[in-house]
């Protein structure tokens, strides 16, 4: 039985933004745990929420759906919200749906606190 971890790896504050580093799959079983962490950094009204996907390997529709729930959240309050270090596999997931105009997506995650 493979080791459970969490995907929700590190939740930290830098200036003004909230970063929230995610790992490994966010898919179907992940995403509820992934949704209550990146609501809960909502609640704070970050004027920049960044969450680093560096360490994801793959993401499926319903991760696609929370970014995208987290995006009017952090819209609605006023915020930024800016994904950064999208592997290949998973920046092909944003083209394909087209989200990749939609979203602010940067290579790093200092491009993103710059951004």
């Amino acid at each position: 039985m493979a080791e459970a971890r969490n995907v929700v790896r590190e939740i930290r504050q830098q200036g003004g933004a909230t970063i929230v580093v995610l790992s490994g799959e966010v898919d179907l079983h992940h995403t509820p745990e992934v949704h209550k962490a990146l609501v809960g950094a909502c609640q704070q009204r970050p004027e920049r929420l960044v969450i680093n996907l560096s360490e994801v390997g793959y993401m499926d529709s319903s991760g696609i759906g929370t970014l995208v729930e987290i995006f009017r959240r952090v819209k609605g309050f006023g915020g930024k919200l800016v994904l950064c270090g999208l592997s290949e596999r998973v920046y092909s997931v944003f083209e394909i749906t087209r989200l990749d105009k939609f979203f602010k997506i940067c290579e790093t995650e200092e491009e993103a606190l710059a951004a």
